[in-house]
């Protein structure tokens, strides 16, 4: 059964509100990849929301621990496919207790936007 391990410690890396730098190891087993380490000094932004007030509103400020996770999973980019990065993400939200609908349509943003983060060292 998928479970976070650890919780989620970080610290604020700058005056930037936007970057995030872990504390402490981060630990998710996932059903789906298995054992996810998540380590001390990965820098993260949690989920890349646009401020729009609508849009912040429905995603800002949730999920931070699954973010931290596709995050990594991203960044892990020679180890894992895009999909597999994007279904641990949805994966990680229901443990963590996200809503169905907030976490459907997060899960359906990173599908339909997340391309352009996930690049690849094999493209010519």
């Amino acid at each position: 059964m998928s479970k976070f391990k650890t919780s989620l410690i970080v610290r604020l890396v700058s005056s930037d509100p936007e970057k995030w730098q872990l504390a402490l190891p981060l630990v998710y087993l996932s059903d789906s990849l298995g054992l996810i380490v998540v380590p001390v000094g990965f820098e993260t932004d949690f989920a890349s929301v646009p401020r729009l007030p609508v849009l912040f509103f429905l995603a800002g400020g949730f999920a931070k621990a699954p973010s931290v996770v596709h995050d990594f999973l991203y960044s892990e980019h020679n180890n894992f496919t895009r999909e597999q990065a994007d279904a641990a993400f949805l994966e990680a939200m229901e443990v963590d207790g996200v809503s169905a609908w907030r976490r459907n349509g997060m899960y359906q943003a990173v599908r339909l936007f997340g391309a352009s983060h996930f690049v690849t060292d094999s493209l010519p």
